[in-house]
């Protein structure tokens, strides 16, 4: 018994429901996601995108929160190119076969591996004892989302890329104890176009809506004048822009600021400094506000006209969970099969 495999790559990925998206996340990952639609579809593929909001609950969140950081998000990510006729877009709650295959999984993984997650005890911390069972459980149902669609490649930051191990581990011990061919073994899709991006006050730092200062994050929903603002603003340092980027190791705002100009320019860092060499930041920070506002600018702009109709939004949530469904059904039921559950 094997269940249908994609022809070509089959690309899968989400990002949780929280609200107001950062510059960090856009440059990170949804742009990139925007590039892999082109670029996969170009090859004969899929791609099928998510709003995580079952895993937005494993810390609580007000109901209404949640559901209007669902639409604010789907609206984010068509304004900023993922088209819906193109790629598979819905909320994850909406295909029920991501829980039920969570649940399914969570008999093949083992505590132990779950044990070795890092991300859990960043994001516990010293409370690990009062985190959820969802937090601590939560690399299964992402290891559900993909395998449930066979994804082929997943796109993963170094922080992820141990969850995606895990998803392998437990497609193969799924496989191997059952005596099926069921599940495929996702591969790691890294973009080395996708920039980490770090605090504008503290490079040392993720950007994170979560930071108590205002001006250490771009919003995608912010104003012209207030995205020229906090790039002028900009922690820097004050030594003049060097010939090459090795120059600026231990120059952390600094090398920030120069890996936000080249991807939101599409260009290397090495390139952007062949034209700010030996200048200062009072030349560069003008120049990097100014190409802010025309990149993000219009994604703004089409994100608020998106939302003065939400239920066109639900309407494209709805019509991509059908979509989801279709693909996840048979995979979930050759599962359950496997597994006894059908009679």
């Amino acid at each position: 018994m094997s269940a249908q495999r994609p022809l070509s790559k089959r690309v899968v990925s989400g990002i949780k429901p929280t609200g107001n998206l950062h510059l960090g996340n856009y440059l990170g990952a949804v742009k990139q996601w925007v590039a892999m639609q082109n670029a996969i579809q170009a090859e004969g593929g899929e791609t099928l995108y998510f709003i995580a909001d079952l895993h937005g609950l494993t810390e609580y969140i007000a109901p209404a929160e949640l559901r209007a950081n669902t639409i604010e998000v789907t609206a984010t990510m068509i304004a900023s190119g993922i088209d819906p006729d193109r790629s598979i877009l819905f909320n994850q709650a909406r295909v029920p076969a991501h829980s039920e295959l969570s649940w399914l999984l969570n008999n093949v993984a083992r505590v132990g591996w779950l044990n070795r997650m890092t991300q859990f005890k960043d994001k516990a911390g010293k409370n690990r004892e009062g985190a959820s069972v969802g937090l601590y459980d939560y690399p299964v149902l992402m290891a559900a989302d993909v395998l449930l669609y066979n994804a082929t490649h997943v796109p993963v930051g170094e922080d992820q890329k141990q969850h995606l191990e895990l998803a392998r581990d437990i497609a193969t011990k799924f496989n191997t104890d059952y005596g099926v061919d069921l599940f495929t073994l996702p591969e790691p899709l890294v973009s080395a176009a996708a920039p980490r991006i770090m605090s504008l006050r503290d490079a040392s730092a993720k950007m994170s809506k979560s930071n108590p200062s205002e001006q250490s994050v771009v919003k995608l929903i912010d104003s012209d004048e207030t995205i020229a603002d906090k790039f002028r603003k900009a922690k820097t340092d004050p030594d003049l822009l060097p010939a090459t980027v090795e120059e600026l190791a231990e120059r952390p705002e600094a090398r920030n600021l120069l890996t936000i100009f080249a991807a939101l320019a599409d260009r290397t860092p090495q390139d952007v400094l062949s034209d700010y060499a030996g200048k200062g930041f009072g030349a560069f920070k003008p120049d990097l506000a100014d190409l802010a506002v025309a990149k993000l600018g219009p994604i703004r702009n089409e994100m608020v006209r998106l939302l003065d109709d939400r239920g066109a939004i639900d309407a494209i949530l709805t019509r991509g969970a059908e979509q989801a469904r279709d693909l996840a059904a048979p995979v979930l039921r050759q599962a359950q099969d496997a597994m006894g559950l059908m009679l």
